[in-house]
């Protein structure tokens, strides 16, 4: 199994972790997985490419600069991004802070929103090989 493809799974995978927590009310952990799912789907699709990176700022610049900027999928995917990381660092870090469940929740959906497109785009570029 390729890189990208053990990514999509791991994305998958949190995806769901997102949606239980979120079920039995941990918002927190639930806005965190979401935003890892979004990551490793970000990840996976800077590797089709030959890219990787070592850390999550370079990860989400880097998909803003190829995915993003030009559009290859839509730029609200690049803001999600961004903002599922800051409410993933009060969800894993904060102390005085928590993340709301409507914040966790709109995240998940940003979450699936992403996998699903990302999912689309890549299927788009296998039939055109």
């Amino acid at each position: 199994m390729s890189g990208e493809h053990l990514l999509f799974k791991r994305a998958q995978d949190n995806l769901e972790a997102a949606r239980i927590m979120i079920a039995e009310n941990f918002s927190n952990i639930a806005a965190s997985r979401a935003y890892y799912a979004m990551f490793y789907v970000a990840e996976a699709l800077l590797m089709t490419r030959g890219l990787t990176f070592s850390s999550h700022s370079a990860v989400i610049a880097a998909y803003g600069r190829e995915f993003a900027r030009f559009k290859d999928l839509d730029p609200k995917f690049h803001r999600y991004l961004i903002i599922a990381q800051n409410a993933r660092l009060i969800g894993d870090y904060g102390v005085e802070k928590n993340v709301s469940a409507d914040e966790a929740s709109q995240i998940v959906e940003w979450a699936e929103e992403f996998l699903s497109a990302a999912e689309t785009y890549l299927g788009g570029l296998d039939a055109t090989r």
